[in-house]
């Protein structure tokens, strides 16, 4: 099982206990060649204002020799998705799901921070050994 596997049940059990209902996995997006697979969309009722927020997330592992290199393909893979959902009218907010510790030890750097305002990147901190969210950035 590849380490994208592994994650991938952790995340999606996450948003299920956040209150989400999955309602794609993956999300695939008909959009020019070759397609675009998301790995999961995603939504939930806000009680409050009687309308449904929906999501689709990329979900990332960094597990490789080099974090910058995993950084760089997140975000090109971020920017392509972004592009894909606006271009087959698909109404999600994009998210990068990123283990907790990789937020902490990468992306609160003033590098990757500065990286993340510039490019409105959203990202998802979770725990994949207890299959919970951490936080939201937006």
């Amino acid at each position: 099982m590849s380490a994208k596997d592994v994650f991938h049940d952790a995340v999606k059990n996450a948003l299920i206990k956040d209150g989400w209902t999955i309602t794609h996995d993956p999300l695939s997006l008909k959009w020019d060649e070759p397609s675009v697979s998301i790995d999961l969309g995603a939504e939930r009722v806000i009680a409050a204002e009687k309308n449904e927020q929906k999501i689709a997330v990329e979900i990332k592992s960094f597990v490789s020799a080099s974090v910058m290199e995993d950084l760089e393909k997140a975000v090109g893979q971020y920017m392509i998705y972004l592009i894909a959902l606006g271009e087959t009218g698909i109404d999600r907010e994009l998210y990068l799901a990123v283990p907790e510790n990789i937020v902490k030890e990468v992306l609160s750097k003033p590098m990757a921070t500065k990286l993340l305002k510039r490019f409105g990147v959203h990202v998802i901190g979770y725990d994949a050994k207890k299959e919970e969210i951490v936080r939201w950035i937006h």
